[in-house]
């Protein structure tokens, strides 16, 4: 009776198994849709670079002696 038991829960853990891999390779197939950048990103974008050149240039201003940009 306790072989009998241990043969089904082995079986329900294996089916169980199977169903999770079987749910993992299911969600894999998903196509990946890339979105378009809006204006506003692109802009957003554009201002954030500008920003960076900016802070870089007068961090070199502050330094005269240093390396130039």
């Amino acid at each position: 009776m306790l072989q009998l038991e241990k043969t089904q829960f082995e079986n329900l853990i294996e089916s169980i198994k199977s169903k999770v891999k079987a749910l993992k390779r299911k969600k894999s197939k998903k196509v990946y849709v890339k979105m378009d950048k809006t204006n506003s990103v692109r802009v957003e974008i554009r201002s954030r670079h500008a920003r960076k050149l900016i802070d870089k240039t007068l961090k070199a201003a502050d330094k005269p002696g240093k390396r130039p940009v």
